[in-house]
């Protein structure tokens, strides 16, 4: 019994004797590794990290903006922002909000710069500026399934699905979903294409 008192006086000796600094540095360490990872494991299993380069997508996003994307896509809707990576001439992905999805009809009147989709005008209060270009594309042109119509934002800055070289983009080149932007500062991306 003797020797088991030894050892704990030992214990408690040697316990006291620890300076607290040194387990409480301990600690912020252990907590910021444990941080570390998880966000390691979300960046690598449920979101990619994508950076936005040039100005297609002023104002919901800017050039050097960073944005989480998911690659989980259950169904592509009209008003996700979305990253592609159909070929193209270029032959770089390409970030885009979606307008219109398989089995839709979108008129554009480059007059006025209103969007049409089934007819109706729609409600875009996150674009810089009214579509007043066209490139290429034949309007009415309704969406086959299995595809959708694709523009920047920046309407009158921004090579998109208006172009043949962009064109209609096929769902299965879709890389994810914008979920958010995480630098400079979080943002919303979702807004609804009524």
């Amino acid at each position: 019994m003797k020797q088991g008192r030894q050892v704990d006086t030992y214990f408690i000796k040697l316990h006291k004797k620890t300076p607290w600094i040194f387990g409480a540095v301990f600690d912020i360490l252990e907590s910021f590794m444990g941080a570390v990872v998880v966000v390691f494991l979300l960046f690598t299993l449920a979101f990619r990290a994508v950076g936005v380069s040039g100005d297609s997508m002023n104002p919901t996003l800017v050039d050097g903006d960073w944005v989480a994307v998911t690659g989980i896509v259950s169904n592509i809707q009209k008003g996700d922002v979305v990253v592609v990576t159909q070929p193209w001439e270029r032959d770089i992905p390409i970030i885009k909000r979606v307008i219109a999805v398989g089995g839709d009809t979108i008129n554009i009147d480059f007059v006025t710069g209103d969007v049409f989709i089934n007819g109706e005008i729609i409600d875009e209060d996150y674009i810089k500026e009214r579509t007043y270009i066209n490139y290429n594309a034949v309007f009415p042109m309704t969406v086959p399934e299995g595809k959708v119509f694709v523009m920047g934002d920046n309407r009158n800055d921004s090579l998109d699905s208006r172009s043949e070289k962009v064109g209609l983009i096929d769902e299965n080149y879709i890389l994810g979903k914008a979920v958010f932007r995480f630098y400079p500062a979080p943002k919303s991306l979702r807004r609804a294409v009524e």
